[in-house]
């Protein structure tokens, strides 16, 4: 099985960014930890991060070509902001999982908006690094 794991805008400042929020661990540990555990469920992990929204919905088409199995998508900002990045994974038809670090609905008012999760087949939030494991063996057991 091969899974996209796609991070947003200001994921790659994980350990700087809000700590009280989002913790210390960094960009880099998070990726250490989902590639071991993929390597403990057999699958073949891509990570991708960008500050963009352009390449965000190109590495979501990208995708469709590379015939990935999943998408585990963490759009950052652009969850409440982004029809485009909804609309590229409506498009592929990939099953994705909508992944955030925060507790989300309990922050502003303008973050209870998800386009992603229009689409998306689960949303885990508030589960720190772990949401993302959770996401990806959501995907493996189907």
């Amino acid at each position: 099985m091969k899974i996209l794991i796609i991070n947003g805008p200001n994921l790659n400042m994980l350990g700087i960014r809000e700590p009280d929020i989002y913790g210390r661990k960094t960009y880099d540990d998070l990726v250490e930890m989902i590639k071991e555990h993929c390597y403990k469920v057999s699958v073949e992990a891509d990570f991708k991060q960008s500050n963009h929204e352009g390449d965000i919905v190109d590495m979501i088409q990208q995708a469709y070509y590379d015939k990935v199995d999943g998408i585990v998508i963490n759009p950052g900002a652009y969850t409440h902001t982004s029809v485009a990045i909804l609309d590229a994974l409506k498009a592929t038809g990939i099953p994705t999982v909508e992944v955030h670090i925060s507790k989300v609905d309990e922050r502003e008012a303008f973050r209870q908006i998800s386009y992603v999760s229009y689409y998306a087949k689960k949303t885990i939030t508030g589960k720190g690094f772990d949401g993302y494991i959770e996401a990806v063996d959501f995907l493996v057991n189907g």
